[in-house]
C-alpha cells in the first residue's frame, strides 16, 4: 500500500528497532511507496512511511528495487563529502559518505545476505541507514 511520507523531524529522529517476521508487510509497503515516488526518489527507509523499523528499499545498479531488513554496514572505505536531498526534508544538505560499503542484511524470507555496493548505490544505502539511526542530514 502506498503510504504518506513523514516530514516530522522529531519522529524521524527516533532510532528504529529490529524487523521481525511480523513486520514482513513492510516489504510491500516500501515497494509500493517507492514505486509511487520513483520520479523523485531512489531510496526510502521505513520511518519515512511512519514505521520505526530497520527496513530500507533502494534502486540498485541494475535499476531493480532491493529491500533490506536489519541492514548493518560491516565495512566502508574511501570517505567523501556529498550533497543530498530527501523526500522527508526540505533542501539539500552536505554529509559524509563512503565510495564502497559491505552490507549484511536479511531478505523478505529472512535469508541472511552479504553484499558489497559502491558509488551512488552505496550513497543511497548510507542515506537510508542514517534514517534508521535517527540521523538527520
Amino acid at each position: 500500500m502506498v503510504k504518506s511520507i513523514i516530514k516530522d523531524v522529531n519522529f524521524l529522529k527516533i532510532k528504529s528497532t529490529l524487523v521481525t517476521k511480523d513486520d514482513v508487510y513492510l516489504y510491500d509497503d516500501l515497494m509500493d511507496t517507492l514505486k509511487f515516488y520513483q520520479n523523485r526518489c531512489v531510496g526510502m527507509a521505513a520511518n519515512m512511511i511512519g514505521i520505526s523499523k530497520r527496513a530500507i528499499i533502494f534502486e540498485d545498479e541494475d535499476k531493480k528495487y532491493v529491500v533490506m531488513f536489519n541492514p548493518v554496514i560491516i565495512k566502508k572505505t574511501d570517505e567523501y563529502e556529498a550533497e543530498e536531498g530527501c523526500l522527508s526534508l526540505d533542501g539539500v544538505r552536505k554529509t559524509k559518505r563512503y565510495k564502497k560499503i559491505k552490507v549484511e542484511y536479511y531478505t523478505k524470507d529472512f535469508s541472511k545476505r552479504i553484499k558489497t555496493y559502491s558509488g551512488f548505490v552505496a550513497q543511497i544505502i548510507l542515506h537510508e541507514m542514517d534514517h534508521l539511526d535517527g540521523i538527520i542530514i
